[in-house]
């Protein structure tokens, strides 16, 4: 049988070709090695140069800009953003005066916007009288509510604010260990526990997911002796009960304490917010009284 070659179409033996074999080319030369050091430089320079000029746009003071790294840069861009895409230059906001420092400071606690996501959208400046912690250093931890929350407190803060997303306008309240600064975990000994209360409201209407914002009062469930004056009313709480022990009237100061509202213990028995191992101390006592 005879075989000829597909390319010049001549009687060829089985195992040879015209073509010649890779084998036998001759050696490539060596392309010349070429440094992207110059390249890399460049690509920092600019990236260094958007990252300043982001800066440059940040609504704070040039001594704090001074002190922002990269990072914290980013996380305050991203939070401007958030809040530049639901609150808008052109939604007209109802009138009403600036959350400047003085009114900030007659609040119990700090607010808090978030996104239908949980994405942080607005901090207020005095969460540092809370958590010890600024608006920068937060932002640094993570970008979510959930960065914010210890251990085991974000499951409950999801199921809370499902139940929220779920029901636009019903008001929700869950408790949650916050992270703090280093300085107040040394000087009180751990974190702190927050009462959230919030509900989620449409900014613009059609309503969806991305014009429909989390707005909370984060308040703490415990004064701490540096927080106020040790005379002050937030350091106790009082209530009226029927014979029963049902609870008929409780001051708004019982949030910081147990973390329940006022509006969510009349009604009920002071012995649902016993311990069972107490039960019968408190019953005693009571009958006693």
């Amino acid at each position: 049988m005879t075989i000829f070659c597909s390319h010049c179409h001549r009687p060829l033996q089985a195992e040879t070709s015209c073509l010649p074999r890779r084998g036998k080319q001759a050696p490539s030369a060596p392309k010349p090695f070429r440094s992207t050091k110059s390249a890399s430089k460049a690509r920092r320079d600019q990236i260094n140069a958007e990252l300043q000029a982001l800066r440059s746009l940040l609504p704070i003071s040039t001594r704090e800009k001074e002190r922002l790294s990269y990072l914290h840069t980013m996380a305050l861009v991203c939070l401007r953003l958030r809040g530049a895409q639901l609150f808008p230059p052109d939604l007209a906001l109802p009138a009403g005066p600036a959350l400047g420092t003085e009114l900030l400071s007659l609040l119990p606690g700090f607010l808090l916007v978030l996104s239908a996501n949980g994405k942080l959208v607005y901090i207020s400046e005095n969460v540092d009288q809370v958590l010890g912690l600024s608006v920068v250093e937060l932002l640094a931890q993570g970008d979510s509510v959930f960065d914010m929350l210890h251990g085991r407190a974000c499951e409950e803060a999801r199921k809370k604010l499902l139940l929220a997303q779920e029901q636009p306008g019903r008001e929700v309240t869950f408790v949650s260990e916050m992270r703090t600064s280093k300085a107040f975990r040394l000087q009180h000994g751990g974190n702190r526990a927050v009462a959230v209360r919030g509900r989620f409201t449409p900014l613009r209407w059609p309503a969806s997911p991305s014009t429909t914002a989390f707005l909370a009062l984060c308040t703490p469930v415990a004064r701490l002796p540096a927080d106020s004056d040790a005379a002050s009313q937030d350091d106790l709480f009082q209530s009226t009960h029927l014979l029963d022990m049902m609870f008929t009237d409780v001051t708004e100061s019982v949030t910081y304490h147990l973390g329940y509202r006022r509006e969510e213990l009349i009604g009920q028995s002071w012995y649902s917010l016993l311990h069972p191992e107490d039960a019968d101390l408190a019953a005693a006592q009571h009958r006693a009284v």
